[in-house]
């Protein structure tokens, strides 16, 4: 996994492959396009908390390497919009919830003439929000008329059996087994959004190498109620 220029790290899981598109096969195959051919000036995704638009975002500058810029607003919210100084050099730029600080007239002259350069430069810009430009609450309307340039696309938030299937699909690309029958058990047992359940995947990955064990129901419920006490 490729060191960004920014002091920051894409999570090992984030790519394309452990990402379960149902529902949302256009938007996955816009982004591999983008990012193999990078023809396209960019993406708008908007979702609820813990759909997955963090993961889409890390998994194209995965794919992109050294080419992307991957910046999660939430944590720069204080550092001010200077931090968006030369990132028009990048090929591919992902900005996470952007809207994390809309109202802001720093940050919103600092996107506005981001977005410019960037286009001027031939670079791609995807944005990740909980609303379209035009309700995530930007006072500066040169920048809602720029970022509604963007194709806009709707992350769809999974079912049951999808929310199963993304769990196999992740445990799969960890290289663990996870039987139908357990991940039913862990989803009906724990926080249903999907950040939560792949935290508790993670937890159980690392029990079951101590442990030796395999992610029977058993020693799901045996984790899940260490889980709890601790």
């Amino acid at each position: 996994m490729s060191q960004l220029a920014l002091p920051l790290k894409l999570q090992d899981h984030a790519v394309f492959e452990s990402f379960l598109p149902a529902g949302n096969e256009a938007l996955v195959a816009y982004l591999q396009d983008t990012v193999s051919t990078a023809k396209t000036a960019g993406g708008w995704i908007r979702g609820a908390q813990a759909t997955g638009k963090t993961h889409l975002l890390q998994a194209v500058c995965e794919r992109a390497g050294d080419k992307a810029q991957f910046l999660p607003m939430t944590d720069f919210i204080d550092t001010g919009p200077a931090i968006l100084d030369g990132l028009a050099n990048r090929q591919f730029l992902c900005l996470d919830d952007v809207d994390a600080v809309s109202g802001d007239a720093d940050w919103e002259l600092g996107f506005f003439s981001l977005y410019n350069a960037l286009a001027d430069a031939g670079g791609v810009l995807l944005c990740s929000a909980a609303s379209a430009p035009r309700d995530c609450g930007f006072g500066l309307a040169d920048l809602v008329s720029r970022f509604s340039q963007l194709p806009t696309f709707n992350l769809h938030p999974l079912d049951e059996s999808e929310r199963i299937q993304a769990l196999q699909l992740r445990a799969r690309h960890r290289g663990l087994d996870l039987p139908t029958e357990s991940a039913g058990y862990l989803l009906n047992r724990s926080t249903r959004d999907m950040a939560s359940l792949y935290a508790l995947l993670d937890k159980l990955d690392a029990e079951a190498m101590i442990a030796k064990r395999r992610l029977t129901i058993p020693f799901v419920k045996e984790v899940l109620g260490l889980n709890q006490r601790s």
